[in-house]
């Protein structure tokens, strides 16, 4: 199945009757603010990596309710039977051109829990339809980007290389999985597809099946080193491994007769730690020192690290199915929420969501990251609200309150958010995902080597400017002051 080239029906129904709902109550173009963010970092670590921008400005360039869409919406029906939308709002959809500014840092930025990923600013009526389809575009990349980020980590420099496309949710799943993974630090991916797309690099030998369609293993990998003599990395387990490794040694000497090299071998089953150092010394015994062993297997972050503690002789690491799938954990939980609305220009009104669970309520306002920086390291991100706090101060509060602390007056700071797109035009050049990728290793390198860890993380400094924390107090008081005074 193909994805269509304008998205504007991929959301929620809810979204729409609520535009309706809006609409119908002249509320079309009131001004406000949404923020996408979520709340905890993915897989017990400590952030995130910030991918799918790319998507999302290419889904705002082509967003459109055109004759097909709207002939779609005139059929639902609501349970008398009547047409569920006016005819005038269909119109009103078909003539719709988005006006919103939409900031967003740079896509594979390092962000963390509560920062806006995503701001949105502009007529209540469009921020409300964007909701379902930036969720979808943020959540699913930023999700496995991080991951791959954390299994690169554990790699220690050696390439990793994504398998995951035939375990995939699908056929974007796997495009846009295989594409996340690069951003987060893959070498390659064995997707062709993101390959011709994206300009990944694609790496790839053959399979078990290659080696039984031949009445034995010599001939096969005899076979497939004269079919790809400038690709030659043969897999070595269908059989006996030891045994595949001593054959591939075999068809290696043939392969340096004519001018070409045994690139590699492959294990993919087994005691990869075991197998990889007797492979090796069965390789370096027969003067192949450059050819590299390549290892998959169900490996993630965890199972590498730990056969780079047991001395395990890999080179070269193939990931699929956890990396793919975001295995261990398949939701960022990515959220989108109003925190500011004004009338016809009136003064703002901010918002927050309040809730029992004090993890689920949220930052009001106009909200700004500004990010420190000391000594090549980040040192801590302070949220402010734009229209009341003064960004210059450095005073911080714990998102969830506790002892203020101060950034030091030398730390240097950027603003994370940074407008991509306004009145239907893109504000930004569009990116390769080379430099895509390339930013999110400059800035992983630049965290805290505790944040960092792959279990029970520093937490990274990351508060609120003290102006924005005494609003979000105040509100969560009169909140809940007014519903006392409704249910008294």
């Amino acid at each position: 199945m193909s994805v269509p080239s304008n998205l504007a029906m991929l959301t929620d129904l809810y979204q729409l009757t609520m535009a309706a709902g809006y609409w119908k109550h002249g509320r079309a173009d009131s001004e406000a603010v949404f923020n996408l963010f979520f709340r905890k970092p993915p897989f017990g670590g400590g952030y995130a990596v910030f991918c799918g921008l790319t998507e999302v400005i290419e889904f705002l360039q082509s967003y459109r309710f055109g004759d097909e869409e709207v002939a779609y919406l005139a059929t639902l029906r609501g349970h008398d039977g009547k047409a569920l939308f006016p005819r005038a709002f269909l119109d009103y959809l078909a003539g719709l051109e988005l006006t919103c500014e939409v900031a967003a840092p740079p896509e594979g930025t390092v962000v963390f829990a509560n920062q806006p990923l995503i701001r949105l600013r502009g007529p209540l009526l469009q921020c409300q339809l964007l909701e379902t389809t930036l969720l979808n575009l943020i959540n699913f990349p930023t999700l496995v980007a991080t991951k791959a980020a954390r299994v690169a980590q554990a790699a220690q420099g050696d390439p990793v290389l994504e398998f995951g496309l035939r375990r995939a949710q699908g056929i974007d799943g796997g495009i846009t999985a295989s594409r996340a993974a690069y951003v987060g630090g893959c070498a390659a991916t064995s997707n062709v597809l993101a390959g011709q797309r994206y300009g990944i690099p694609v790496k790839g030998t053959h399979a078990h099946s290659w080696v039984m369609s031949y009445e034995d293993e010599l001939q096969s990998f005899e076979a497939y080193a004269a079919a790809m003599p400038n690709n030659c990395i043969l897999l070595v387990d269908t059989y006996d491994t030891l045994e595949g490794v001593r054959h591939a040694i075999e068809v290696g000497r043939r392969l340096r007769g004519q001018g070409q090299e045994l690139m590699g071998i492959r294990l993919d089953s087994g005691d990869l730690c075991a197998l990889s150092k007797k492979a090796r010394g069965l390789l370096d015994a027969a003067g192949f020192h450059d050819t590299r062993i390549v290892a998959s297997n169900d490996l993630d972050e965890f199972a590498i690290s730990q056969l780079k503690r047991d001395g395990a002789a890999i080179d070269v690491w193939g990931v699929g199915t956890k990396l793919a799938t975001a295995y261990d954990q398949p939701a960022l939980g990515g959220v989108y929420k109003l925190t500011a609305l004004r009338e016809h220009g009136d003064a703002w009104r901010y918002k927050l969501k309040l809730s029992e669970q004090e993890i689920k309520i949220s930052l009001p306002g106009i909200l700004q990251v500004r990010r420190f920086e000391q000594d090549g390291r980040y040192i801590g991100d302070m949220i402010y609200e734009e229209t009341l706090s003064r960004p210059e101060r450095r005073e911080m509060v714990p998102y969830r309150g506790g002892e203020a602390w101060t950034i030091p007056a030398s730390a240097t700071s950027q603003d994370l958010l940074q407008p991509v797109f306004r009145d239907g035009s893109v504000l930004v050049p569009p990116e390769s995902v080379h430099r895509v990728r390339a930013r999110a290793g400059e800035q992983l390198a630049m965290l805290p080597e505790g944040v960092r860890a792959m279990i029970q993380p520093d937490p990274y400094p990351c508060g609120v400017e003290s102006e924005l924390f005494r609003l979000k107090t105040s509100l969560i008081k009169e909140l809940r002051e007014s519903t006392e005074t409704t249910t008294a």
